[in-house]
């Protein structure tokens, strides 16, 4: 069953975030993560305010999610967006349907 990995990122010094812009796509593309969404337009219609950058990464399933989230490849990558951005990272899982 897929999973889903949704980001909503406010970035702080989009000089500096390009750092982990460049090195998180490829522990995604490692454990077989597929873009849907990366920034773009976005509107929030209740809740928290809109985010600067919404995200969303398809995978073939929740442990693929999360073994890319823990991998060190992913985690070197994140070192880069501590400081630069505040990030809300959710994984969930699909339903068939």
């Amino acid at each position: 069953m897929k999973a889903y990995w949704i980001a909503h990122v406010d970035v702080t010094h989009p000089v500096q975030y390009a750092e982990y812009t460049q090195r998180g796509p490829a522990a995604f593309a490692r454990y077989g993560g597929k873009f849907l969404a990366r920034g773009g337009r976005a509107e929030a219609l209740e809740g928290r305010k809109t985010p600067q950058r919404t995200v969303i990464i398809e995978f073939e399933s929740y442990e693929q999610a999360l073994a890319c989230y823990h991998s060190a490849e992913y985690q070197e990558a994140m070192s880069h967006r501590h400081g630069v951005a505040q990030a809300e990272i959710v994984i969930v899982e699909g339903f068939e349907g």
